[in-house]
C-alpha cells in the first residue's frame, strides 16, 4: 500500500483488492489497510469456492458474507449489552 500525504489530514493511499487497483483517502491508512484486508481476502476465499469468475459477482458474494458477519456480531453484542443490564 503506497501512501502520500497531501495537505490536511486526509492522505491519499493506493490499495489493491482482488487484482484491482483503488487510489482512496482516508485518515487512517492502517484503519483503512485492515478493511483492504478484509475485502480482499473474503472476496478470495469466495472465488475459490464458487464457479463464478465475474469480479461484480464476487463482489457482491464478498458484501454479502461481510454484512452476514456484521449482523451477527451486532446481535452478540446486543444480547451482551441486554445481559450486562439485567445483572445491574
Amino acid at each position: 500500500m503506497k501512501v502520500e500525504k497531501p495537505a490536511g489530514e486526509m492522505k491519499r493511499v493506493e490499495v489493491e483488492i482482488f487484482g484491482e487497483v483503488y487510489r482512496l483517502r482516508t485518515e487512517d491508512p492502517n484503519g483503512l489497510a485492515k478493511l483492504v484486508h478484509i475485502v480482499d481476502s473474503t472476496m478470495k476465499t469466495i472465488s475459490q469456492n464458487t464457479r463464478s469468475f465475474a469480479g461484480s459477482r464476487i463482489a457482491v458474494l464478498a458484501a454479502l458474507k461481510i454484512a452476514e458477519d456484521y449482523v451477527q456480531l451486532k446481535k452478540d453484542y446486543d444480547e451482551l449489552i441486554h445481559l450486562l443490564d439485567e445483572n445491574k
